[in-house]
């Protein structure tokens, strides 16, 4: 249930990450927001058929999925025209050349910029053409 009106609410956003405990962080941080959230799901075997579903509004893709890369869904996301955004903590040395341009979100995640973090990946206020590396602020 959102606890505040988001330009996210209503969204389904695919969820494809590894991590269990990042998995559901994310979870509830975009539930919160009013999203309805598809997955979240560890595999490309698992992921492959959510993004072909109707109705997805975008993804959040963990690039390092064990031993497999999620590039397989990002191509057809790519493919259908639903945003996506990485999420790793390689920051854009983990990204594959032919995705330059996707948003990605370093991991770990700043809770209290995500909301902003993924209007910015999701609703294309991000700059094409270079990776937008979302960065949690600096520790001081």
């Amino acid at each position: 249930m959102s606890t505040r009106p988001s330009p996210l609410t209503g969204l389904r956003i695919l969820v494809v990450d590894d991590e269990p405990l990042v998995a559901l962080m994310i979870e509830d941080l975009l539930a919160d927001l009013g999203c309805e959230v598809v997955g979240p799901v560890a595999s490309v075997a698992d992921a492959l058929p959510l993004a072909q579903i109707a109705g997805l509004s975008g993804a959040l893709l963990d690039v390092n999925l064990g031993d497999e890369v999620v590039y397989p869904v990002a191509e057809v996301l790519q493919r259908a025209g639903i945003p996506f955004a990485f999420v790793t903590g390689y920051a854009g040395l983990g990204v594959a050349p032919e995705f330059a341009g996707a948003p990605v979100l370093r991991k770990p995640l700043d809770i209290y910029r995500f909301e902003e973090q993924v209007v910015a990946a999701l609703l294309g206020t991000h700059s094409p053409g270079s990776v937008s590396l979302i960065e949690p602020p600096a520790l001081s």
